[in-house]
């Protein structure tokens, strides 16, 4: 396994040409939060808006409305039952990320099955939460696009199959290639399987074993994937800074909170920004 290194992230944030605009930086489309799970879906579009996605959308049930135009009014908003309304605007996305508080009912399902049936190359597409569990419930071809899946270790026994103490690099990294996607699996020391390589992640504290946490991951690896060209070092990338300023936070604190890490972003991507890759 290769470590995650200071070197790469350096090497991915980079400084922001001066000539640019919001639409340089990703349209990023989040799909999840039913009735009782908004929670999950806001903190996903707060994590992807605060790494900088250029738009933001978020489609989800109209009870959480209210709360994420008070939480977060740079994102965007849309009922995700409207489905025509839904496929429009997907059409013209960059970065699809569907699953944090979708749920599991029928509707649910539908609405996952519709999105991987209209999301096409060059989309990049990110699944998470409830995504997973539908999908090891109700297997079904993925779109020939970037995909990642972001489990933890419970949801990556019933997408692979690999009881959680079986989970072994080797066999993580097999079943990892069997489904043709990125695997990003949780743990206390995240792994990360391409078909090249397995990475870990050298990072992590149990002050982040709270609510929320991967949520706010996927919006994350969301915002960083429309952002920088090579998906994979955007997804390492994501993965190093979400428990690089957890770990910076659990100096002083006994728990770390997700949107404590999502108002850190923006100054730890700056910070990386700005560094000299050879000397990181």
């Amino acid at each position: 396994m290769q470590p995650i290194t200071t070197k790469l992230v350096t090497q991915t944030i980079v400084e922001r040409p001066a000539e640019s605009y919001k639409g340089n930086y990703g349209r990023v489309l989040l799909i999840g939060g039913n009735q009782n799970f908004g929670g999950a879906i806001i903190m996903a579009a707060t994590a992807a808006t605060y790494s900088g996605a250029g738009l933001v959308t978020v489609a989800t049930d109209p009870q959480n409305f209210a709360s994420l135009h008070a939480r977060l009014p740079e994102a965007m908003v849309m009922d995700y039952h409207q489905t025509d309304y839904l496929l429009e605007l997907l059409a013209g996305m960059d970065v699809i990320v569907i699953g944090p508080g979708l749920g599991t009912d029928t509707f649910a399902e539908q609405l996952l099955g519709t999105v991987l049936n209209a999301a096409c190359a060059p989309q990049r597409l990110v699944i998470d939460g409830s995504a997973l569990t539908l999908l090891a419930a109700h297997p079904r071809p993925l779109p020939d696009l970037p995909i990642v899946v972001t489990p933890h270790q419970m949801e990556w026994q019933r997408l692979s199959g690999l009881k959680i103490s079986d989970q072994t690099p080797t066999a993580n990294h097999k079943a990892q290639q069997a489904l043709g996607v990125i695997a990003v699996v949780k743990a206390h020391h995240t792994t990360i399987y391409t078909n090249e390589k397995i990475w870990f992640n050298p990072g992590g504290t149990p002050a982040m074993a709270t609510g929320g946490m991967g949520d706010t991951l996927a919006g994350m690896v969301g915002g960083f994937a429309g952002q920088f060209t090579n998906f994979t070092a955007a997804i390492l990338s994501a993965v190093y800074l979400h428990s690089a300023i957890a770990d910076d936070l659990a100096a002083t604190r006994y728990v770390v909170l997700p949107h404590q890490i999502s108002a850190l972003i923006p100054k730890y991507m700056h910070d990386f920004s700005v560094a000299d890759p050879d000397e990181a």
